[in-house]
């Protein structure tokens, strides 16, 4: 049996980013056979423009995410919530890679195993980003893992100076949500 190769997206840029920190968590506790690869280039993928949205066309930041996403098994994305919502910079990378206007390509995110996680300082986590982003994902078709649901609230205190995960809990909830994204990914 191959390698379940899984693709990590934070929907935060801040350095210290509790979310960014959940996926190098992931990669630390992934369940044998299983890789984590984070994906670090959200910064870069240009607003979406549907002018643009052509595979002769697209930016090669946007390119490459779609060659990435494709050859992922499935993806693990942690999002921050913003005004109740995901940020804009993740909805926009989604909005890149759900297409195939040319009807040549394929769409990267149909039937596309996806688990959402997410981490907030606030005592409701990323309740309501992740309604959002699950929304996002029945338009694309993609087979978002129901449970175990990873919201990590007060965030600041479940991880160290170091950006470890430290809270047993959360670390046991990662693993279960690990393993069943590994599970749908096979």
């Amino acid at each position: 049996m191959s390698e379940i190769r899984i693709l990590g997206i934070s929907g935060s840029l801040r350095a210290q980013s509790h979310n960014t920190a959940l996926l190098h968590a992931a990669q630390k506790y992934a369940p044998d056979g299983v890789s984590v690869e984070i994906y670090d280039g959200l910064r870069d993928i240009p607003p979406y423009d549907l002018d643009l949205d052509t595979p002769h066309h697209r930016p090669q930041a946007v390119r490459e995410l779609r060659e990435r996403v494709t050859a992922a098994d499935g993806l693990l994305i942690a999002t921050p919530e913003y005004n109740y919502s995901i940020p804009g910079v993740l909805k926009n990378a989604i909005d890149w890679v759900s297409t195939d206007w040319t009807g040549t390509e394929g769409l990267p995110l149909l039937r596309k195993p996806v688990a959402i996680l997410g981490a907030s300082p606030t005592n409701f986590g990323s309740v309501r980003a992740q309604l959002a982003l699950r929304q996002v994902f029945v338009w694309t078709d993609s087979d978002v893992i129901a449970k175990p649901e990873v919201i990590v609230f007060r965030a600041h205190e479940r991880f160290d100076e170091g950006g470890n995960l430290t809270d047993d809990t959360t670390i046991g909830l990662l693993q279960s949500l690990l393993d069943a994204l590994a599970a749908k990914a096979a």
